[in-house]
């Protein structure tokens, strides 16, 4: 019989702190956008970093980063989801500090805005985040292409869009998630045979040049729980 694993944990391998980052993840309509903070103290003081706070020894990582999801937000309706640890020894200059990243989604609307208005918070579209402290950019990529994965397999729009939406809108999102063009004709094909749409009847009439209205959908939001939870095969072209 082989010999059974043992492994003995010494008074200094516990010499290590815990931190977890939330990369926050908003649409304006028009680009898909990253919450950035400013860093109040040394180190990096003054630099740019994704939202991030301490974990207590005694409490779980994922509520911490759901605390301070609803302490930066103000919100409570919505979920954050694990991205990855990252453990680099000198990833820290104070000291070995292990992260374990999450991430979210939420819906960009005035009352957001006015709460992050005179904080050390500020909206940056994705594609143009300036450099990052730690590895505070290694995080950020590793979550974009988690959020390619989860629009191929997931819906996103629920929490991201407005209640009512044009098609162009939600193409839009995709498009900035996705990080491509995506053909109008089969995308709208493709998601009105998902039936997550319902037509609210209303119009909306885009820019001043719209030659016409545009039609206003919202999600059908049983059908859009099951698929969140579901999953389905949806690639567009």
């Amino acid at each position: 019989m082989a010999p059974l694993m043992r492994v003995s944990f010494q008074k200094n391998d516990f010499q290590f702190a815990l931190a977890t980052s939330l990369v926050l993840y908003g649409f304006d309509g028009d680009f898909l956008k990253v919450l950035i903070a400013r860093k109040s103290a040394a180190p990096y003081q003054g630099a740019d970093v994704l939202p991030s706070t301490i974990v207590p020894p005694q409490e779980d990582p994922e509520q911490v980063a759901r605390v301070l999801f609803q302490r930066i937000t103000g919100r409570e309706d919505t979920d954050v989801e694990k991205l990855n640890g990252f453990a680099a020894p000198y990833r820290n200059p104070e000291g070995r500090v292990v992260n374990l990243a999450f991430y979210a989604t939420i819906r960009l609307d005035g009352a957001l805005q006015e709460r992050l208005q005179d904080s050390d918070y500020r909206w940056e579209q994705a594609n143009e985040v300036p450099p990052l402290a730690y590895d505070h950019d290694e995080i950020l990529a590793y979550s974009r292409e988690r959020l390619k994965r989860r629009v191929k397999r997931r819906p996103i729009g629920f929490s991201m869009l407005p209640k009512s939406f044009t098609l162009n809108q939600i193409q839009r999102l995709y498009e900035e998630a996705l990080g491509r063009y995506l053909d109008k004709r089969n995308f709208r094909r493709k998601l009105l045979k998902s039936q997550l749409l319902i037509e609210t009847g209303e119009t909306i009439r885009s820019s001043p040049r719209a030659r016409r209205p545009a039609a206003l959908y919202t999600f059908d939001e049983k059908k859009y729980r099951t698929l969140s939870l579901r999953g389905y095969d949806f690639v567009y072209q």
